[in-house]
């Protein structure tokens, strides 16, 4: 009787280990194809940034409003805008929020 006891145990117990490495191995799989296809930003390292509109401040687009870009960049990044009449202008993104709700891109040319 105590025979039958622990070979009934050993079986259950052998199959629910199976069923746990089973499920580990799928779950690392898993977590591997995420970070190297970098589907999931906390997992990877990756930080996904909402794209941010800033007014390049001093500027005007060719219809005579305020030139304005999209950009997910951070801060501190330096761009370059075509302008149409004087060329090419570099500007540094920043975390100021103007009084509309955007950003200000600020002109590097100024400051030289």
């Amino acid at each position: 009787m105590l025979n039958d006891l622990i070979t009934g145990s050993i079986a259950e117990l052998l199959g629910g280990l199976a069923v746990v490495v089973v499920l580990g191995l799928a779950a690392r799989s898993r977590r591997g194809q995420t970070a190297r296809n970098g589907a999931a930003p906390g997992e990877s390292g990756a930080v996904a940034r909402p794209a941010r509109t800033y007014t390049l401040v001093g500027t005007r687009a060719p219809d005579g409003q305020t030139a304005q870009i999209a950009s997910s960049r951070p801060a501190g990044t330096v761009i370059t805008w075509q302008e149409p009449a004087s060329g090419a202008r570099r500007f540094e993104l920043t975390d100021a929020v103007l009084s509309d709700g955007t950003y200000a891109a600020e002109p590097l040319d100024w400051y030289r």
